[in-house]
């Protein structure tokens, strides 16, 4: 180490005692003055000197060290802490791996609050508004009272009162949708049936029809406008009904029922409906009708139950709670004793149904977020309005029902679960009414978000307005358009073209994906990135490397068979002068080996090989004599049992 510097050493004993406080670290502590002077107090020695310096520095840059640390570590705490606040931060599109940057997240927060600052000023003006609206019934209720009162004081009219607890049930209870004295006794039955039954959360189901209008845009839009402006007929108002259900756990799913109002759509010409997602089937109004249910009862329904309580390790033994709707059956339990139906009573479905606590408005909340999310991803984020018209005008029933399949996917299990919190609470884990509308309150906003990217302009209300009109009803001029528009479209489509998995289609198909993965190879630097990529694609193909790998050997097997046929078919005038009885393979290519002048049989020798063959005399010891070697043998001439002038021809047939 070079010796310290006497003279600069001085001057910063010196500058320490002009200025006792020494300079703050990162941290903001302050060296007393007791310390600087100790530091001053330094013997002859500059070697111990220059090292108590050397320490002094080392302990601040640790310090300071420390205290950057700590302060790295507060903030992505708060930046951690504020992307599990805000909603849009945690329902990202990306996968469960990607970290959000911090401009990112303070973009989305700030967004949020803007959010919510709309949301609050428009629930204060609800609340407003229903406050008004309390006002006026209280009046017109005490101007009742007043009536009344002065109705009663007339002499001669008791006998055509009528009494108060009638006049005024308009005001009470019964303008509630739902019976909830009803609901309250139905609750302890129903728990008396579970008990006594025996049944599990995996053992009880529900199911629900809910309307749907699969090709609608809010009614603010450009797109609605114009399509409602337009002759002729109206897409938006083509409704399909489905058929949603799960068990108490939400461990199971049950596959949607979908009724279209045709049986055969342009969209879905070619394809093979009982590989679809749903179970399609179709009327003229698109209802479930009392035929449909029993089919979807019997056929879907009992095998899919039956075989996820095997797969549980649970008796076959179903609770099915439905409500009255006219094309629930009312014989099932009688049908099939392994299920026991249960009925809600009249006018507390929306009290009761566990699908119609959440479940149905989450699923339709997904749809139309899925809807705008399918049109942004077709268009790569084109904002113009012929771009986006043109894919909307090309969104199919077939496009309506694989967002279907996503949307009833996106449903969470606690979801299914805390949906049965009314009508058994003993199901019912761990569920907060909360969490589903911090989740619903997402999904709104993600919808807003993709409307502005397509210069839409929807609002939080519009997509409110567009969820709740799935309710209405189409009226009978309505239906006979949306009827007449689907023969026209039936009777337009041409033939459809067979679809199939063919051996050279498939072939050509895979090598594409190949060539692919030698570009992404070549371009992305990421080897580790690449490889997760190139995994993912390899194993979403193996399903159709295997089936091309079968159609080839099948192929080959056929091919093998053809050619035996054949030489059967011409050898067959010639059978009677087989003397030995030898026949042909089933699945190789014979071999013919000629011989010119004859020999006899005795002379030849065999060897293993993978290719039989066969041995033609000739001239032959007796017409049509052929010799044939045994599969896995080739036969061999002995050279020296070879007699002179014998020439050997050797060909495959």
């Amino acid at each position: 180490m070079a010796e310290a510097n006497p003279g600069h050493e001085g001057d910063e004993r010196e500058a320490d005692h002009r200025y006792p406080y020494s300079r703050c670290s990162s941290t903001g502590s302050i060296h007393t003055l007791t310390s600087s002077a100790n530091n001053t107090d330094v013997t002859d020695d500059e070697d111990s000197d220059r090292g108590s310096q050397m320490s002094y520095k080392e302990r601040r840059r640790e310090a300071h060290t420390q205290a950057e640390q700590k302060r790295r570590n507060a903030i992505n705490k708060g930046y951690d802490s504020l992307q599990d606040l805000v909603p849009t931060c945690q329902n990202s599109e990306q996968g469960q791996g990607y970290k959000m940057s911090k401009a990112t997240v303070l973009q989305k927060s700030i967004d949020y609050i803007q959010f919510l600052k709309k949301e609050k000023s428009k629930q204060e003006e609800e609340v407003a508004a229903l406050k008004k609206e309390f006002v006026a019934l209280t009046i017109m209720k005490l101007n009742y009272e007043q009536i009344v009162s002065a109705h009663q004081s007339q002499p001669g009219q008791h006998s055509k009162q009528i009494s108060d607890d009638v006049k005024f049930q308009v005001l009470q209870d019964e303008a509630a949708s739902g019976d909830k004295e009803a609901a309250v006794r139905f609750q302890s039955c129903f728990a008396e049936i579970i008990r006594d039954g025996g049944y599990t959360a995996d053992q009880v189901f529900n199911v629900d029809e809910t309307g749907l209008f699969w090709k609608r845009m809010p009614s603010c839009t450009y797109i609605s406008k114009e399509e409602k402006t337009a002759p002729g007929h109206k897409v938006s108002k083509e409704r399909l009904t489905l058929l949603l259900g799960s068990n108490a756990s939400g461990d199971f799913k049950l596959k949607p029922l979908l009724v279209y109002l045709t049986e055969n759509p342009r969209a879905l010409q070619g394809i093979f409906k009982p590989k679809l997602p749903v179970i399609w089937k179709a009327n003229k109004k698109a209802w479930v009708t009392v035929v449909i249910f029993e089919e979807w009862f019997k056929y879907h329904f009992l095998p899919a139950v039956k075989k996820y309580l095997e797969e549980k390790g649970l008796e076959f033994k179903v609770l099915l709670v439905l409500d009255n709707a006219p094309s629930h059956p009312t014989n099932l339990g009688e049908i099939y004793p392994e299920v026991e139906v249960v009925y809600l009573p009249p006018n507390t479905t929306s009290l009761l149904q566990p699908m119609d606590q959440g479940v149905i408005a989450s699923f339709k909340a997904y749809y139309t977020r899925e809807t705008f999310r399918f049109v942004l991803r077709v268009t790569e984020n084109c904002s113009d309005k012929l771009v986006v018209k043109q894919v909307w005008k090309g969104y199919s029933i077939l496009d309506a029902v694989k967002n279907i399949e996503i949307s009833w996917n996106e449903v969470k299990k606690s979801n299914l679960n805390g949906a049965w919190k009314k009508l058994c609470p003993d199901f019912v884990m761990d569920f907060k009414d909360s969490e589903k509308g911090k989740s619903l309150d997402a999904v709104r906003w993600n919808t807003v978000l993709y409307s502005k990217k397509l210069n839409l302009e929807v609002k939080a209300e519009d997509v409110n307005k567009l969820l709740e009109s799935h309710a209405e009803e189409l009226s009978a001029e309505d239906l006979i358009e949306v009827e007449k528009q689907m023969i026209e479209e039936e009777e337009e489509a041409p033939a459809p073209k067979p679809r199939a998995l063919d051996a050279r289609s498939l072939s050509q198909a895979l090598a594409f994906f190949e060539q692919g993965l030698v570009m992404m190879k070549e371009l992305d630097p990421d080897v580790e990135r690449f490889t997760q990529f190139q995994r993912v694609i390899e194993d979403a193909l193996t399903f159709y490397k295997e089936t091309v790998k079968e159609k080839q050997v099948k192929r080959s097997i056929q091919s093998k068979l053809e050619i035996y046929r054949f030489k059967r078919k011409c050898r067959a005038p010639h059978a009677a002068h087989n003397p030995q009885g030898m026949s042909y393979p089933d699945s190789t290519t014979p071999e013919i080996i000629e011989l010119s002048p004859p020999i006899s049989p005795e002379e030849i020798s065999y060897h293993e090989s993978t290719t039989p063959e066969i041995i033609e005399l000739s001239p032959p010891t007796s017409p049509g004599l052929s010799h044939h070697v045994p599969s896995r043998q080739s036969p061999v001439i002995s050279r020296g049992s070879i007699p002179d002038g014998v020439t050997i021809t050797k060909n495959r047939r």
